[in-house]
């Protein structure tokens, strides 16, 4: 019934929401004469506008990039694609040849256009594909389960498609399993087997120095979960019937934990309109028009990483399994490894990536890099000013130096 009475309440919400919409249109038109009531009046309505959930991709507006001081044409194409996921490809008009780099973006309650300025940044020196999931509650019931070895699998055979000699930047929750990929891939010496791997903020091993996440998804067992926050797609969908995480309860997981940076936020937004301050309000509205559009998770997928990397260290522990094989990561033996942290990470604290350096048993000490981020949080070890002054020449360097 959770996702029957999100509906609900979303429908109720609509007539006013489509006002709303209606009045943000039309009433900068009466505040152009400095009239503070109407512009009073026109911030409240794009507040209560910015404020809705959504369950659409926002687009990537990625249409360029500028690469030695000249702008560069980018267009996207879709180079493989399954029920689950489209391997995007943002094709640079007229650019040399550039290693490859698949940007795996986690499954986590929003689209992978959350990772916009990761793949911005890392396309000025390479040729980038990316994970782009889609919204599982819009995937049929026909197209089958979609759990933690299905998220394995389409990492093994984006990289088929991609071809050999490309290298994976892995984001928070997919490290495990771009992990697991590829020390499968290595023990069966695939031809795609990339020739780096960098993992970013990722729960490799999340038994050290456990954050609030961690501790919360170990307080209760794993039929907790199940109960009380899986639900049915509902009918109206071309997913109906199919068993989700909604997006719209990880967001609010998010938001509460910091409630009261967002309530500043929109507070903020509206004085900046009521203000004038047209920059300063932009770049509020585009983070939470990001922010606030919402994707499903696959219910099995959701399960499996509480219950194997959250619960159960499985990974960490040599447990993990892969369609009932045991993954080795003592296997890789050739692929470079970068592992990247932010000192103020409160979702993935620092040591749980770091981990992974250990787990990679096998690997030379100078095919092993680390490197801690001061002064950063969560989304400041991928998106931001550090992320593209300081970390990403790193993982530039790693991915350059393995070819």
């Amino acid at each position: 019934m959770m996702y029957q009475a999100y509906q609900t309440q979303t429908d109720l919400m609509w007539p006013l929401r489509a006002s709303a919409r209606t009045a943000a249109a039309l009433l900068p038109r009466s505040a152009v004469g400095g009239l503070r009531g109407a512009r009073q009046l026109s911030a409240a309505a794009k507040v209560l506008e910015l404020g809705e959930i959504t369950h659409s991709r926002p687009p990537w507006r990625i249409d360029s990039i500028r690469i030695k001081g000249e702008e560069v044409p980018v267009t996207e194409e879709v180079a493989a694609s399954t029920p689950f996921a489209a391997l995007r490809r943002f094709r640079k008009a007229g650019a040399p040849a550039q290693p490859k780099v698949l940007v795996v973006a986690p499954m986590s309650g929003h689209f992978a256009t959350l990772l916009r300025d990761t793949v911005q940044t890392v396309l000025q020196d390479h040729d980038v594909y990316v994970t782009d999931w889609h919204n599982v509650r819009d995937v049929p019931l026909a197209a089958g389960r979609f759990g933690l070895d299905e998220y394995t699998q389409h990492i093994i055979d984006f990289l088929a498609a991609m071809g050999p000699g490309a290298s994976i930047v892995a984001v928070c929750q997919p490290c495990v399993a771009s992990l697991a990929a590829v020390a499968l891939m290595s023990e069966d010496d695939h031809p795609a087997t990339p020739v780096s791997l960098t993992l970013m903020a990722g729960p490799i091993d999340c038994r050290v120095s456990p954050t609030e996440v961690n501790k919360l998804a170990t307080s209760k067992p794993i039929s907790w979960f199940e109960k009380n926050l899986i639900a049915r797609v509902p009918w109206r969908y071309r997913g109906a019937g199919r068993r989700v995480y909604p997006g719209f309860v990880q967001l609010a997981a998010f938001m509460s934990m910091n409630q009261e940076r967002h309530r500043k936020a929109f507070g903020d937004y509206y004085h900046h309109l009521v203000d004038g301050e047209a920059e300063k309000a932009a770049v509020t509205r585009q983070f939470y028009e990001e922010y606030l559009a919402v994707a499903d998770l696959a219910a099995d997928f959701y399960l499996e990483t509480v219950s194997l990397v959250f619960q159960e260290f499985a990974l960490p522990k040599g447990e993990l399994t892969f369609r009932g094989r045991r993954v080795d990561p003592a296997a890789v033996r050739r692929t470079a490894l970068l592992t990247v942290e932010g000192e103020r990470d409160d979702i993935c604290a620092i040591g749980q990536t770091l981990a992974a350096q250990d787990i990679l048993s096998s690997l030379r000490p100078y095919m092993r890099t680390h490197y801690v981020q001061p002064d950063v949080g969560h989304y400041g070890v991928f998106s931001g000013r550090r992320w593209q002054n300081h970390i990403y020449p790193l993982v530039r360097d790693v991915i350059h130096v393995s070819q």
